[in-house]
Formats: structure tokens, sequence, C-alpha cells
């Protein structure tokens, strides 16, 4: 029978709740909807003949969106950037420089034969000695051609080989230097680690072969002598070269000739000539490259007319026109002192004097 309100002979089959309800334990919530994977045709693609009604959507890709592959792999590369640059850190930390060798000076006074050769006329003197074709000034040390090494870019040996030149003629050919005034502008150019030394030398100078001024610069006794030209004449030569992969070395090696005067002469007193020999050995890092220093590493020195007798550690004393050496040799070496340096002492050529 059917229930009340039905029809006599029953619900007509396909009508809503006739027939077997089979279907009416299935309930279609949310998830199953969002996980149904048919799609209805658009009334467009429906208009074709035996076009099905629905069809089937393409599965759900799983795993990471091109997007987030894309951050990840950007992250792994800046990451990775990070710990090559810490490991290949292109500058040594100071804890990881090995200790710098103190400079080592030797100076030499090259005493006359006779009597020094003097002439008022500057350009005569000049002429009339071995200096006749030497430059003035900076221009007598110019910069060699120069190229890389195995180790070294071209950029950083030319910035070796300016510095060991800015060396040379602050403290070979400024004025202010060789006239006993000015050292900080040598004292700038050179590696921290060398500057407590050169402190030293100037605070307190002794002639140990380590604490010389006149192993680090050139100057003269200003209560005895004073510059007749302002334009020192020098020549000679820079090189450079690697030491190791980490090291460049630069050796320069100049003469350098002073026309010098009596101290208050006034121009009228005549002018004799100074001739001086250096060898210097600079050696640089990639942190002296940077910073425009250098350390000093040996100073070779001789130098004359001198007089033997004199002590040339502080200043220069130079002998001017007409004067010969006092007599007795350099100061006397005590074999049983440690770190002690030899006293040294030449005879000075006559071919290296000015004819007159």
């Amino acid at each position: 029978m059917g229930g009340p309100g039905d029809p006599p002979e029953g619900r007509p089959e396909g009508a809503p709740g006739g027939g077997e309800d089979e279907y009416r334990s299935v309930v279609f919530d949310e998830s199953f909807v969002r996980a149904a994977r048919l799609q209805e045709f658009s009334a467009q693609e429906r208009i074709a003949d035996h076009a099905p009604a629905v069809r089937r959507r393409p599965p759900l890709r799983r795993g990471l969106s091109r997007q987030a592959l894309v951050l990840v792999l950007l992250i792994a590369v800046a990451f990775g950037t990070a710990i090559y640059m810490g490991v290949r850190h292109p500058y040594q930390t100071p804890a990881a420089r090995e200790p710098i060798e103190p400079l080592r000076m030797t100076v030499i006074p090259l005493a006359p034969e006779g009597k020094v050769p003097g002439r008022a006329d500057l350009e005569y003197l000049y002429e009339h000695s071995p200096a006749a074709q030497f430059k003035a000034g900076a221009e007598g040390v110019p910069l060699p051609a120069s190229r890389r090494t195995a180790h070294f870019s071209d950029s950083q040996v030319v910035s070796a080989l300016t510095t060991a030149k800015d060396y040379i003629v602050r403290s070979a050919l400024d004025p202010e230097v060789l006239t006993g005034g000015e050292v900080r502008a040598v004292r700038v150019l050179l590696d921290p680690d060398q500057l407590g030394q050169f402190d030293q030398s100037f605070a307190r100078p002794t002639a140990d072969g380590r604490h010389a001024p006149t192993g680090w610069l050139v100057r003269f006794d200003p209560s005895r002598a004073e510059l007749a030209d302002r334009k020192v004449r020098v020549q000679g030569t820079l090189q450079a070269a690697e030491a190791d992969s980490s090291t460049l070395e630069v050796t320069a090696d100049h003469t350098f000739v002073y026309a010098l005067r009596p101290a208050g002469a006034g121009g009228k007193d005549e002018v004799s000539l100074f001739t001086l020999r250096r060898e210097l050995h600079f050696r640089f890092d990639r942190d002296d490259l940077r910073l425009h220093q250098a350390q000093l590493v040996v100073s070779y020195v001789q130098a004359g007319p001198l007089s033997c007798a004199e002590d040339s550690t502080n200043h220069l004393r130079p002998l001017l026109a007409g004067q010969t050496a006092k007599e007795g040799g350099p100061a006397g070496t005590d074999p049983y002192a440690t770190g002690s340096a030899t006293a040294l002492c030449g005879t000075l050529a006559t071919s290296a004097q000015p004819k007159v």
C-alpha cells in the first residue's frame, strides 16, 4: 500500500520519492563536492553532436609550485655564496699575518782622500761631475714598465712601485726632510707594525743597525750644512718581483747628488757636492697594497764626503768645500757587546768628485 496521501496505485516510478530510494543514504557534503573531478561543459561545447554533458578535470598537481621552487633555489645560492666568501676572503685578517721583519740598516761614511772640491758656480760643478746627466727631483725616479705576476695583477704591481717611489721621494728628495725637521711624511708610508721601530729610532738613536734615523731617511745636520739647490739630482732603478703568493718585493737602487753650502752662509760660500748611494728593499702584502704603505726591510747607504770619526747615526755631517776628513777611523767595535753593529767606513774615490 501507498503511504498516506499517495495515489491508490502508489507513487509513480520515476517521481520524487518513487521507486527504491537507493541514494537516500548518500550525503553530498562540501568535501565530496570539492573532491569531484567532473566538470560541466559550457553551452557552446554542448552544441556539438554526441558531446557528453561533462568532462573529466585534469588531476591536481602535487608538490611545490614553480615560484616556491625558484625561491628555494635563490636561498640556497645565497647561502652557498656566503659560505664561499667566508672561506675565500680576499684579505687576510691581522691575526693571520706573519710577523713583519724589522728594518736592517747599514750606513757607511765615505771619507775623501784630500780636500773637498768646491765652486761658487753650481752648474759648473754639476757639469764636471758624474751627475751631469742626472735628472732633478722625482723625474729621476721613473716607474719601470711592469706586468702582472702569477698571483698579483698589473694594478697591484704598479701600486707597489708607486708606493716605493713615494717613499724614496719623501725620504731623500723632500727639502723639509733633508734639513732635519720633517719625519711624518715618511712615517705615514710605513706599515703600522714598523712604526714602533721608526719612533724609537728618532727618540733614542742608536748605532745598532736597527735604530739609526739615517737608515730610514736622508737628513743633514742643520747646524753644519744647508741646501744650495732644492732640486736634488738622482738616477737609479726600481724593480718589482713576486716573493711568494702573498708578497711582492720591490728593490730600489739610486744615487743622489746634493749641492750643499755651510749653514747660514747666505749664498756667499762655495758650493760642494755630496753623493749618496742608497739601496732599499720593500715588501708588500695585500693589505699594504690596498692602504698605500710599505714594509722597509733593508736599507744600505754609502755617503760622502764624510769623516769616519763623525757619528752619522742621527744626522749626516758632511764635509764641505775645502774641508778634509778628521784623522781617526770609525768608532770602535766591541765584539763582546751583543746586539751591536760593526762600525764601517770607506774612502770616497777621487773619480766621484767634481773636476774643478
